[in-house]
């Protein structure tokens, strides 16, 4: 039976890979890399730290101790949802605003036509 940590190491530096590839392709913006690269980061010390898995475990009477590496995993993914629906939610706004103002520029400017003729 095969080891989770070695596999939860390879892992996490495959993803902390693959974040920095995508950032130097310019595929991912700066502004959210930063939060996955410090996840990544994070997950790779948690998993090379085998004794700080088992003692954070402990503390948390989590049985299966690998099982806390997902547990992070998960909250961070929660975190960054979050986050994303918040830069959503803004982003929607100012797109509801903008094509209000759009509508009213259009609207000034039929109406100034129209006095023009």
């Amino acid at each position: 039976m095969m080891n989770i940590y070695p596999l939860s190491i390879l892992f996490s530096a495959a993803f902390l890979l693959t974040i920095l590839e995508l950032v130097r392709r310019q595929k991912l913006k700066e502004q959210y890399s930063l939060l996955w690269i410090l996840m990544g980061i994070l997950q790779l010390i948690i998993s090379m730290n085998v004794r700080l898995v088992e003692k954070l475990a402990g503390w948390l009477n989590i049985e299966y101790a690998p099982a806390l590496l997902f547990l992070f995993g998960l909250l961070f993914c929660f975190v960054f949802i979050l986050h994303l629906t918040i830069v959503i939610s803004k982003l929607n706004q100012q797109v509801l605003r903008l094509t209000q103002e759009v509508t009213i520029l259009k609207e000034r400017e039929s109406a100034s036509s129209e006095s023009n003729h």
